[in-house]
């Protein structure tokens, strides 16, 4: 009953933190004004990405700060990648959502939209240099890259059969840039300005010229169906007096017109010193939340494992199908679920740390406690005959003389679930968490250079697991023969 309290009481205060913060926040909000929240996808240059200093640039990122400034309301960008801050609109995680969006008869059924503030169109790109992609006939028996949720792929799927060509599907520019580039895919279809942008910053593509440009949707800012409808109105009515004023113009030639910058030739030690500071915060971010998960999956793993070798057999059930379940639970489903799912089940809002420690922690309990389980039932049961026999009732019995013997058994175990709850924390970038692998995304975003980007990044694991393990590995020796 006392590792039950105490679970139940981490746990409490974890939640407390969570919403204390989260009051805390609406609290100076409701002093200063609401702060909107805003998601949007910094892979997607020039309309948003995020510059060598940390800010977040281009076409709808100045337009946004443009707006704010003029109808006088404040904002936080939420950078979740272009299909999580959809979802999280919709499940009314955010407040609206500027991501380079197509205004399309589907999402209207869900979405309200302002007034369109560009229209765009769909072309086809190739490895630069390839001359054997002239037409779409060419594609034939070939893969094409496309990004989910695009004019790009909705193009790309009204014309597949008729050209004969296949669909690979990804979820970010700069992969499916990479991919076109490998050779695994020929080509790929994007908006025309992304493309065309993409081409002079050196992403390693050529924008098919004899292809005519498809014309595309508009771009629109969405809310929520019957939600923000004054933020609507502010974007629209500042969206005017931006045209009006001619900033509107000044922003789109700023990153499309003749005089927008190209990227600057960069060496490779230049890069990596310029990618160091937000790659290591990167880090120091996946560290915390290893930390932080491990800790409350060590007390799910202690409480559930004791449930397990209980004599209860109603204990037992219920700690067998919590085992089950987040075993059973592919890690990204489950992040999704709930960040996603619950909040818009119950209609409230979850911080993204408190959604990424939750994920990671039940994934990681169900794991600990079959570590915890395996160690205790390791040690022969005429230990605990003995000590009953002595007149040590079960539970300082367990505490005192199985526990002890087990945690020994356990350590390799626990060093490896270490490791794993470390890499498993690139896969919340799904939801948002800049961690070190979104940082690494975010960069080659700007760069478009995946091959020095991913070397620091890997080497960068390797460097911080490989410690870790010796770490834990010297502390195993120490406990051995303590």
């Amino acid at each position: 009953m006392k590792v039950l309290r105490s679970v139940w009481l981490t746990l409490a205060l974890l939640i407390m933190t969570a919403t204390g913060a989260a009051g805390w926040n609406g609290a100076a909000a409701a002093e200063s004004g609401k702060v909107y929240q805003i998601g949007t996808d910094i892979t997607f240059a020039p309309f948003e990405y995020q510059d060598a200093s940390g800010k977040y640039v281009g076409i709808d990122m100045d337009l946004l700060d443009a707006i704010a400034k003029d109808q006088n309301f404040k904002y936080e960008v939420k950078p979740l990648g272009f299909n999580a801050a959809v979802q999280a609109l919709e499940s009314n995680q955010v407040d609206g959502v500027i991501a380079g969006m197509s205004i399309t008869d589907e999402r209207k059924q869900k979405f309200d939209f302002s007034q369109a503030y560009y229209d765009s169109g769909v072309s086809m790109a190739v490895r630069a240099g390839n001359d054997d992609i002239k037409s779409y006939e060419d594609l034939r028996g070939k893969k094409v890259a496309v990004k989910t949720g695009t004019q790009g792929y909705s193009f790309a799927e009204s014309v597949a059969s008729k050209y004969g060509f296949t669909i690979v599907p990804f979820d970010d520019s700069a992969q499916m840039y990479d991919d076109v580039k490998g050779g695994n895919s020929v080509a790929t279809f994007d908006d025309h300005p992304v493309l065309a942008y993409g081409a002079t910053q050196g992403n390693g593509l050529e924008v098919v010229d004899e292809i005519e440009m498809v014309k595309g949707g508009t771009y629109g800012f969405a809310v929520s169906k019957g939600q923000n409808q004054e933020l609507l109105q502010m974007f629209n009515d500042g969206l005017t007096n931006l045209r009006n004023s001619g900033e509107y113009d000044r922003i789109l030639e700023k990153y499309l017109g003749e005089g927008a910058q190209n990227a600057a030739s960069q060496g490779t030690w230049a890069l990596i010193q310029e990618s160091l500071p937000p790659l290591l915060k990167g880090l120091g971010n996946t560290l915390l939340y290893t930390i932080m998960s491990l800790f409350f999956a060590f007390l799910l793993g202690l409480l559930f494992a004791f449930m397990k070798v209980g004599r209860s057999r109603l204990m037992r059930g219920i700690a067998t199908v919590y085992v089950d379940l987040f075993r059973g639970i592919p890690l990204i489903v489950l992040a999704f679920f709930i960040y996603f799912g619950i909040p818009q089940a119950f209609g409230f809002t979850m911080p993204l740390f408190l959604a990424a420690i939750l994920t990671l922690s039940l994934n990681a309990g169900a794991y600990v406690t079959e570590i915890i389980r395996g160690g205790i039932q390791s040690i022969d049961r005429g230990q605990m005959e003995a000590a009953r026999s002595l007149g040590l009732p079960y539970r300082r019995a367990m505490i005192k003389i199985i526990l002890p013997q087990a945690i020994r058994v356990m350590i390799p175990s626990f060093i490896n679930q270490m490791v794993i709850t470390l890499k498993d924390t690139s896969i919340l970038s799904v939801i948002g968490l800049v961690e070190l692998t979104q940082s690494g995304k975010i960069i080659i975003a700007r760069t478009f250079e995946s091959f020095t980007i991913w070397s620091v990044v890997m080497v960068m694991y390797l460097i911080v697991i490989i410690a870790l393990t010796k770490l834990a590995e010297r502390m195993e020796r120490k406990v051995r023969h303590g």
